[in-house]
């Protein structure tokens, strides 16, 4: 498998000259296999992986979507595939049980005559759309993808993809369970009891994994403020890998406001606290391809 990073940033896409080295389109992940391509998300980074994918046509995918927040979903009108005659298209994701909308009419909605001057009627190629439950894997040729419930404030799942041996998983947007309740608390030993089991659970379903991509918007300082906005820290991501006994992780979904000068010193200050462990810790940039 080869992972490319086609969009890394959080939140909404900043191009321009201070986003030049790790990327500004929001989040986009490739994945070829030798029979097909695995699309992990739809942010703006989507639409340069169009363009290259409609360079050789007719083309068949699997997009997988990990939770329909704007900024992973906003480049999916852009998809050059989507509207040629001919390509074959599955577009897979969550149900959303708040307003009893199932994934395509989500995906949808930011196609309505308010929003895209195109209704996704118009698409012309061969598009199914795939509802998903946590844990029911997808065959994409001679690939499989499972997904992994994670924890955001919107039903997110993280996709672990597999082929050939090896493997990556992508969070998608997580942030590590907290408890809610203060230490001396009644319901505080129960509460933490389920958040030790939902690590456990997350760990225990991508264990040994080759590749970790994970969130990682904020640094340790910024998190406090930010807590229960459903993103992680440096710290959060490599207890992750830690316990699920991975060795390479990438740390993706940047903060928007921090311009490449900023995340190189953010990366090696990462790498310093974190070099006894054993873990191989790299920035996801725009552009970069991976081996796995």
């Amino acid at each position: 498998m080869r992972l490319t990073f086609w969009g890394t940033r959080g939140s909404i896409g900043v191009p321009g000259p201070d986003t030049v080295v790790y990327g500004g389109n929001t989040t986009c992940l490739g994945i070829e296999t030798c029979d097909e391509t695995i699309i992990l998300d739809a942010g703006t980074g989507i639409r340069g992986l169009g363009v290259e994918l409609a360079r050789s046509m007719p083309v068949t995918c699997s997009i997988f979507i990990s939770h329909t927040h704007w900024d992973h979903i906003q480049g999916l009108p852009f998809f050059v595939p989507l509207f040629v005659p001919g390509n074959t298209i599955k577009i897979c994701g969550t149900f959303d049980p708040v307003n009893n909308k199932d994934l395509r009419e989500v995906l949808a909605a930011q196609m309505d005559y308010n929003y895209f001057p195109v209704r996704s009627a118009e698409l012309a190629a061969d598009i199914s759309y795939l509802t998903l439950r946590e844990g029911q894997t997808v065959d994409c040729g001679s690939a499989q993808v499972t997904p992994v419930i994670m924890n955001h404030p919107v039903i997110s799942f993280g996709y672990k993809v597999s082929c050939g041996g090896k493997s990556v998983f992508f969070t998608g947007d997580h942030e590590d369970y907290a408890n809610i309740y203060e230490p001396g608390d009644p319901f505080y030993e129960e509460y933490e009891t389920i958040i030790l089991q939902k690590r456990a659970q997350i760990a225990g379903s991508i264990r040994g994994v080759d590749v970790l991509v994970s969130d990682c918007q904020y640094t340790e300082e910024e998190y406090p403020s930010k807590a229960g906005w459903g993103h992680s820290t440096p710290s959060m991501a490599v207890a992750l890998a830690q316990a699920a006994g991975v060795k390479r992780l990438f740390l993706t979904h940047h903060e928007p406001t921090r311009p490449d000068a900023a995340m190189a010193l953010f990366h090696a200050q990462i790498v310093e606290r974190f070099k006894e462990t054993g873990i191989e810790i790299d920035m996801a940039r725009e552009g970069l391809s991976v081996e796995i």
